[in-house]
């Protein structure tokens, strides 16, 4: 851990590892998640087998930034869900605070954050529990500090990967990232836990790429071509399309 790394602005009562290798943070969350008295991040300066959504993999190259936030929320798990929105933000204001400019940067439907219309980074949101009830959340984070996976590995029509060094000329090691995610992600869920979404929806909106163009979003099953209106008060995209107004809880996006 490098000893210039300041924590000065670490938030209370969050805990803090840093692993030098895991198989994934989100399995390592999931692994210590009994005998955590209060959340913490986790941040791995390798990954041997990190997970993206649907079960793909994550191509982790050295430099790059793997962390997860490991919590026991106390809401209901539609609500838990809600937190990738949270998630987005404080990247948002992570790279802001690294930058020092918010010019480039958008957020992707559902947890993707875009820089120059490339993806920066994704978050990955997995629940532990029995039933409806979720005892713990992995939030877990993605972004490609130093270099960016070869495009040839992502999905046909995906939007390239990019890397905050390439696109901003800006280099920051894992830890000092962690240092500016961490304080922002707790202002946004002390926002989250004490006004409910509302506010968080607001401002996710503010940062929304590619809000009132035409968009499509591909579910397992269906894929809908249409106006991207907004998000309800659930985060469901809703797409204004040929066939009516269309209300979509779980896609990935195209543009």
């Amino acid at each position: 851990m490098p000893l210039s790394t300041d924590w000065s602005n670490w938030p209370d009562g969050v805990g803090r590892r840093v692993l030098t290798e895991v198989d994934s943070t989100n399995a390592e969350a999931a692994r210590i998640a009994p005998t955590l008295t209060g959340p913490e991040w986790i941040l791995a300066l390798h990954q041997t087998a990190g997970r993206g959504r649907r079960g793909r993999p994550w191509v982790d190259p050295a430099g790059n930034f793997a962390a997860t936030y490991i919590m026991r929320p106390d809401e209901t798990a539609e609500q838990v869900a809600l937190r990738s929105f949270v998630a987005a933000l404080a990247l948002f204001d992570a790279f802001v605070g690294v930058t020092g400019k918010a010019a480039g940067l958008s957020l992707k439907w559902p947890n993707d954050v875009l820089l120059n219309g490339g993806k920066v980074a994704g978050i990955l949101l997995e629940s532990l529990g029995s039933g409806k009830g979720v005892n713990h959340l992995a939030i877990g984070i993605g972004v490609n500090l130093l270099a960016a996976p070869d495009v040839g590995l992502v999905e046909p029509g995906a939007l390239a990967p990019v890397s905050l060094a390439d696109e901003t000329g800006v280099q920051i090691t894992p830890q000092d990232f962690l240092a500016q995610l961490a304080p922002a992600f707790a202002k946004w869920e002390a926002q989250f836990t004490t006004y409910g979404f509302a506010p968080i929806r607001t401002a996710w909106l503010e940062r929304a790429a590619r809000l009132g163009t035409v968009i499509t979003a591909r579910t397992g099953r269906d894929e809908f071509t249409g106006t991207f209106e907004t998000i309800d008060d659930t985060g469901n995209l809703i797409l204004s399309t040929a066939r009516g107004r269309q209300a979509i809880a779980a896609a990935d996006v195209f543009f």
